[in-house]
């Protein structure tokens, strides 16, 4: 049995660990994950996130912001309002957005799922994210703005 634990062990050991140590994940009360390919990041670096498991028929706003006290909205975020539908800094996410968010919000993938490559700033407006505590957010979009069921903080440190 000794020898068993000391080969497993010597296993993980072997095993390349970059990727599974920079992944960085959170599961909210309602069954959704929020996951980051890194949390620990440089200025302007670019990391995919991906979401799975959430409400479909709730649109959401996905960006960097400033961790706000409990239960408020997260803000300040990075990236502004993303009226024009690209940009690498907030993303609108809806299966079923208003007449005017038809083309600038993306729908999400069966399942409740998203992926997005979103560039991180340490700098949010005058917030500077290595003074004050930021993270790769989610929050039910402008058509639920009280609705904090679907907030997700995955906090996020700049090298």
């Amino acid at each position: 049995m000794r020898k068993t634990l000391i080969l497993s062990l010597l296993f993980c050991l072997a095993l390349p660990q970059n990727s599974y140590a920079a992944s960085k994940s959170i599961t909210g009360d309602l069954g959704q994950t929020l996951t980051a390919s890194a949390t620990m990041v440089a200025n302007n670096a670019v990391i995919t996130v991906t979401g799975k498991r959430f409400d479909e028929t709730v649109g959401l706003y996905l960006a960097i912001c400033v961790v706000p006290k409990k239960g408020l909205a997260p803000t300040p975020c990075g990236g502004g309002v993303n009226k024009a539908g690209v940009g690498e800094g907030s993303f609108w996410i809806s299966s079923n957005p208003p007449p005017y968010g038809v083309g600038l919000a993306d729908p999400f993938k069966p399942g409740g799922r998203f992926s997005y490559k979103i560039r991180v700033s340490k700098k949010i407006g005058k917030f500077d994210c290595t003074k004050v505590k930021c993270a790769i957010t989610v929050r039910a979009d402008h058509l639920r703005s009280e609705d904090r069921s679907n907030d997700l903080y995955l906090p996020i440190t700049f090298k």
